[in-house]
């Protein structure tokens, strides 16, 4: 079974992010998105859930997988490949960096808080970017 976890490591916004400053995804029109998931996710329960929790849980609840069928769906899941948090739209998009902490869990951190431009800056926790949303 693969993983998507970091462990002691942040995920900077995208080079391209058209943000300055971390907004709350919004809601989408016909049921939540990605980002608005994730973000309520990770946002409800900082240092929680890892990266592998939010992807998995995302991919339940937009397929209405039963809470007993988790277990066997998760293995399935996981079985492929699955791209990271860096390429979650909250990175790209809206303006949240990811912690990961020693153990692998997650909390969200915006863009232009102090505590982002401290991760960003701490040498002893491996960077990241979150993808581009366009090629360089």
């Amino acid at each position: 079974m693969g993983t998507t976890n970091y462990t002691s490591a942040f995920i900077q916004v995208a080079e391209d992010c058209p943000v300055e400053v971390a907004h709350v995804p919004p809601a989408g029109t016909s049921g939540p998105t990605v980002a608005a998931l994730q973000y309520e996710l990770i946002a409800s329960r900082p240092y929680e859930l890892t990266s592998d929790d939010v992807l998995f849980e995302v991919h339940a609840i937009r397929h209405g997988i039963p809470v007993e069928e988790r277990e066997t769906a998760r293995a399935a899941f996981f079985a492929k490949p699955q791209a990271c948090l860096r390429s979650s739209p909250l990175g790209k998009r809206y303006g949240w960096g990811v912690h990961h902490d020693a153990d692998g869990r997650v909390a969200l951190v915006a863009l232009g808080s102090q505590r982002y431009d401290e991760l960003a800056a701490d040498d002893s926790v491996r960077q990241h970017r979150a993808m581009r949303s366009r090629r360089a």
